[in-house]
């Protein structure tokens, strides 16, 4: 299986694709017609030059899939409004100023929930224990129990469910393309719905990054203030981001043992976060592949 350079998200009743400077996004709406939209960008690693840069490339890359994600979100959700809703409202919802503090606001929930709330947790365990390592560990458990029980209760909502299916019409089509098949629903509907390079993975990766790197660091750098400690914590998190995504970029570019190895607890949590999809579902997937990719010229190379 060769990388083909794409990947994508789910969004409402649609997949967004991304390939280098360009992205579609393919929605089916309510008269079942898919309408399509394409943009170019510039990867903010491009921008600002450091996309050949380990670790730091990541940071930017999580970041930026952050804002290209929320705004082509909304753009799906905006075929699925209420009638009632003024155009003053859809205008408010492309504004820059409120897409920038929604990416902040979804940033300072994550490392909240995931980084900060199990710190406290883990300190609720010293009148046990005074050890810092084993409150490291319980620490990196709570992160890891908080992320499953997180995405075990979202994956119950019947709107996240179709969202979910999209996501696995996303995964099975760029894996027809990476097996070197012609593209279309059919052939699309035998691959998987589980894929390397998966947004799941990636935030299971850095949940096992994370135990390990806090763990190393205050050994290393003992601290005993508290308030520092969680200061160090949300500092810390861009560099784990950028480990586990040079971690899930390798993983994508080979197929040895151990990189079954490592994929394999982000496949666990791929069967919550993706759903067999309908053939309709694999025609949106698609539209928004061939929208910007050519991935008969990517088969010939394959095959040359």
């Amino acid at each position: 299986m060769k990388y083909a350079n794409i990947g994508g998200q789910a969004v409402m009743e649609g997949v967004m694709m991304r390939h280098k400077d360009h992205y579609a996004v393919a929605v089916r709406k309510e008269n079942h017609e898919i309408e399509v939209m394409t943009e170019q960008r510039q990867t903010l690693g491009e921008r600002y030059h450091v996309s050949g840069i380990p670790i730091i490339r990541g940071v930017f890359a999580f970041v930026d899939s952050l804002v290209v994600g929320m705004k082509t979100l909304m753009w799906s959700a905006s075929f699925f409004e209420d009638e009632e809703e003024t155009s003053q409202e859809k205008e408010k919802q492309s504004d820059t100023v409120f897409m920038t503090m929604t990416v902040i606001f979804s940033l300072a929930f994550s490392i909240g929930l995931f980084m900060i709330l199990p710190f406290f947790v883990s300190n609720l365990f010293k009148s046990v224990t005074d050890s810092s390592l084993v409150l490291g560990i319980i620490e990196g458990l709570v992160r890891v129990l908080i992320f499953i029980i997180y995405i075990l209760a979202i994956s119950r909502m019947k709107d996240i469910q179709r969202l979910f299916m999209y996501h696995g019409a996303e995964h099975k089509t760029i894996n027809c393309i990476e097996h070197g098949d012609e593209l279309t629903p059919e052939n699309a509907a035998k691959y998987s719905r589980f894929h390397k390079r998966c947004g799941t993975s990636f935030l299971f990766i850095v949940m096992f990054i994370s135990i390990v790197f806090f763990l190393l660091f205050f050994q290393i750098f003992p601290i005993n203030n508290m308030f520092i400690k969680v200061i160090c914590r949300i500092l810390l998190v861009p560099v784990i981001a950028g480990i586990s995504y040079e971690i899930i970029q390798w993983a994508g570019r080979h197929d040895s043992g151990l990189v079954c190895l490592v994929s394999k607890p982000g496949f666990w949590m791929q069967k919550f976060t993706t759903k067999e999809p309908d053939r309709e579902m694999l025609e949106v997937a698609i539209a928004s592949i061939e929208a910007i990719y050519d991935w008969r010229e990517f088969q010939k190379d394959l095959k040359a």
